[in-house]
């Protein structure tokens, strides 16, 4: 098999979940561009139909879907759209997760948002039935038909954050904080490469490859003094572009990563090398 035969994804389907986001919109065109078909998967229902319509523009297959990854019953209803329009399903991407948001109510106290000793317990809880327990259950739901076919590829995203401890120095501007990164984004990008390396060995003996694909900092129109302290503590002394990503997905997805199961590929830019 040539090189390009092993990125080549034509008739194979795929789902990217929160496929609307900064990131996830970069991965259904990656995969579409590659010759899969792909399911847009979001929470909001426009913005998915929106990227997917976009893809079709552009000649590549794809469909939008409103999804909502707490609910079984809709990551059952989105691989049945993938069966129903495309025959099959052979990537999943899991990229949905709540980004940190920071808590209103803290701020009108002179909370520093995020802070861990007032962080609300709901937040916690809604973040662990997002980031993970959404991810198990649209894994849960797509592994079926791979099982079915005999070979399938599941793309966790998880996130530096998930490797290293926040460096909270970062969120300060002018030299007053404005922010931490909340406790739960770290808790739950972890426990991503714990549920990787889990499904990667329970699927020991068959095609299921699972893999983890972990981002550094991607730049969206952040402030300049955040781009400044967090470049200032990467190798390459930047944030990523939002399609420097797409080569990893890519090979992680196709039978490029043939040999993979149970990894995590780093695309940080060194944060996490020093």
């Amino acid at each position: 098999m040539s090189i390009h035969e092993k990125f080549d994804l034509s008739g194979r389907a795929a789902i990217v979940t929160g496929g609307a986001g900064l990131l996830g919109a970069e991965f259904c065109r990656t995969l579409a561009e590659a010759g899969a078909s792909v399911i847009v998967a979001d929470l909001n229902a426009q913005a998915a139909e929106n990227v997917a319509r976009g893809l079709e523009q552009a000649g590549l297959r794809a469909a939008g879907f409103g999804l909502d990854v707490t609910r079984p019953e809709s990551c059952r209803q989105a691989v049945d759209l993938a069966l129903s329009r495309f025959g099959r399903l052979d990537i999943l991407v899991n990229s949905a997760a709540l980004d940190p948001k920071f808590d209103p109510e803290a701020a009108a106290k002179g909370i520093a948002p995020g802070a861990f000793e007032d962080y609300p317990l709901e937040q916690w809880n809604a973040a662990l039935n997002v980031n993970l327990t959404g991810m198990f259950l649209m894994t849960q739901a797509a592994v079926r038909p791979m099982l079915s076919q005999g070979k399938g590829s599941v793309v966790n995203i998880c996130s530096t954050y998930g490797l290293n401890g926040p460096d909270q120095r970062i969120y300060i501007k002018d030299g007053k904080r404005v922010a931490f990164k909340p406790v739960y984004y770290t808790v739950t990008k972890a426990g991503v490469l714990g549920f990787t390396k889990y499904l990667a060995a329970y699927y020991a003996g068959t095609e299921i490859r699972v893999n983890a694909l972990t981002p550094g900092g991607v730049f969206n129109n952040h402030e300049e003094y955040f781009v400044r302290n967090y470049s200032a503590k990467t190798i390459m002394g930047r944030m990523a572009h939002k399609d420097e990503m797409n080569g990893a997905l890519l090979f992680l997805a196709s039978d490029a990563s043939s040999y993979m199961t149970g990894s995590n590929v780093v695309v940080d830019g060194g944060w996490t090398a020093w």
